[in-house]
């Protein structure tokens, strides 16, 4: 198999999506303490934020699950997720806190290779003609 015909990108697209729709889910399922733990990291409008992050969890999650404006998509959920360890997980001095944000530093490596590679074949991208991969230099 060659990589534009794999399956490794859509299981890849599957396996980053997976962290993002079930985080997204536990947030519809608990917006009060989400909304609590956005104002205590000092944030503006917690509730803005808390509607920020569900839209870019489950529609990005979803989005990149399907494999459609995958580039755009991947792109957007390595900025949030950057953005997410920078703001939420920035206490060095615990240790759970530097796993954290070491994971979702791994993350957007990952997302940043999706951006640049594309969908793959198993996709909507592809399915509509647009660039699934780019060719090796």
């Amino acid at each position: 198999m060659t990589p534009s015909t794999s399956y490794a990108p859509a299981f890849g697209r599957l396996l980053l999506a997976i962290l993002f729709l079930l985080s997204g889910l536990s947030k519809i399922a608990a917006p009060d303490a989400t909304i609590g733990y956005i104002g205590m990291v000092g944030l503006p409008l917690p509730q803005l934020g808390y509607a920020l992050s569900l839209i870019v969890e489950v529609g990005g999650g979803l989005l990149l699950v399907a494999g459609f404006q995958t580039r755009i998509v991947a792109l957007a959920l390595a900025v949030f997720t950057v953005a997410t360890a920078l703001l939420f997980h920035n206490d060095f001095a615990d240790q759970n806190q530097m796993i954290h944000f070491l994971k979702n530093i791994a993350i957007t490596g990952g997302l940043l290779q999706v951006a640049s590679f594309g969908a793959g074949s198993f996709s909507l991208d592809a399915r509509l003609g647009r660039a699934v991969a780019k060719p090796a230099s």
